[in-house]
């Protein structure tokens, strides 16, 4: 398959029909992945995160030094806006389970169920901080920081999103972050 837009083909063969995370799971597998910046590139892009839906993005973090690891393309939900960045919560710092179930969790915030293009996710720090699956997940983003547009997740593309292993980390390997963030939840 031509990665012409990789998550909106995965949702046309659902066929509009709820599946299950295992048939989203075999259907990713069966495409050759889309590179990051092909995911970019493929969905609206805005300048600044879009609050409600997730957003991915290519990020060089400040204090990448003093950094354990990290993540240079983040799938975030923005949760607080600042004048010089913002809040979010990270999926990438999960394993695919485990992103899954705060998925399911975030979606407690939804404006309503039809996990269309109307849905928003409508919630901040203080609604969330109670919700352990966010510790690894929460991070801070600086505006000057941020090497591209954000390619805006609408709800539709929710768990296509959530299940690519698309994250980038630095310094250390995917299953070790996720080890460490079993061991903060």
């Amino acid at each position: 398959m031509a990665n012409k837009n990789f998550i909106k083909e995965v949702y046309r063969q659902a066929g509009g029909k709820p599946r299950s995370v295992d048939w989203y799971r075999d259907k990713i597998r069966e495409f050759t992945l889309p590179s990051s910046a092909q995911l970019v590139r493929e969905g609206k892009r805005t300048k600044r995160p879009t609050v409600g839906v997730l957003n991915m993005f290519f990020y060089d973090p400040k204090t990448k030094g003093k950094l354990p690891y990290y993540d240079t393309f983040p799938l975030v939900l923005p949760i607080e806006e600042y004048n010089n960045g913002f809040l979010g919560i990270n999926l990438h710092y999960l394993s695919m389970p485990m992103r899954i179930r705060l998925l399911d969790r975030l979606m407690d915030y939804s404006n309503n169920d039809k996990f269309d293009k109307t849905t928003k996710l409508r919630t901040n720090y203080s609604n969330l901080k109670k919700v352990d699956l966010i510790k690894p997940c929460l991070k801070r983003y600086l505006a000057g920081n941020v090497k591209t547009k954000f390619r805006k997740v609408g709800a539709d593309e929710f768990i296509v999103a959530t299940l690519l292993p698309v994250q980038r980390f630095k310094k250390q390997s995917d299953s070790h972050i996720f080890a460490k963030s079993r061991g903060l939840v």
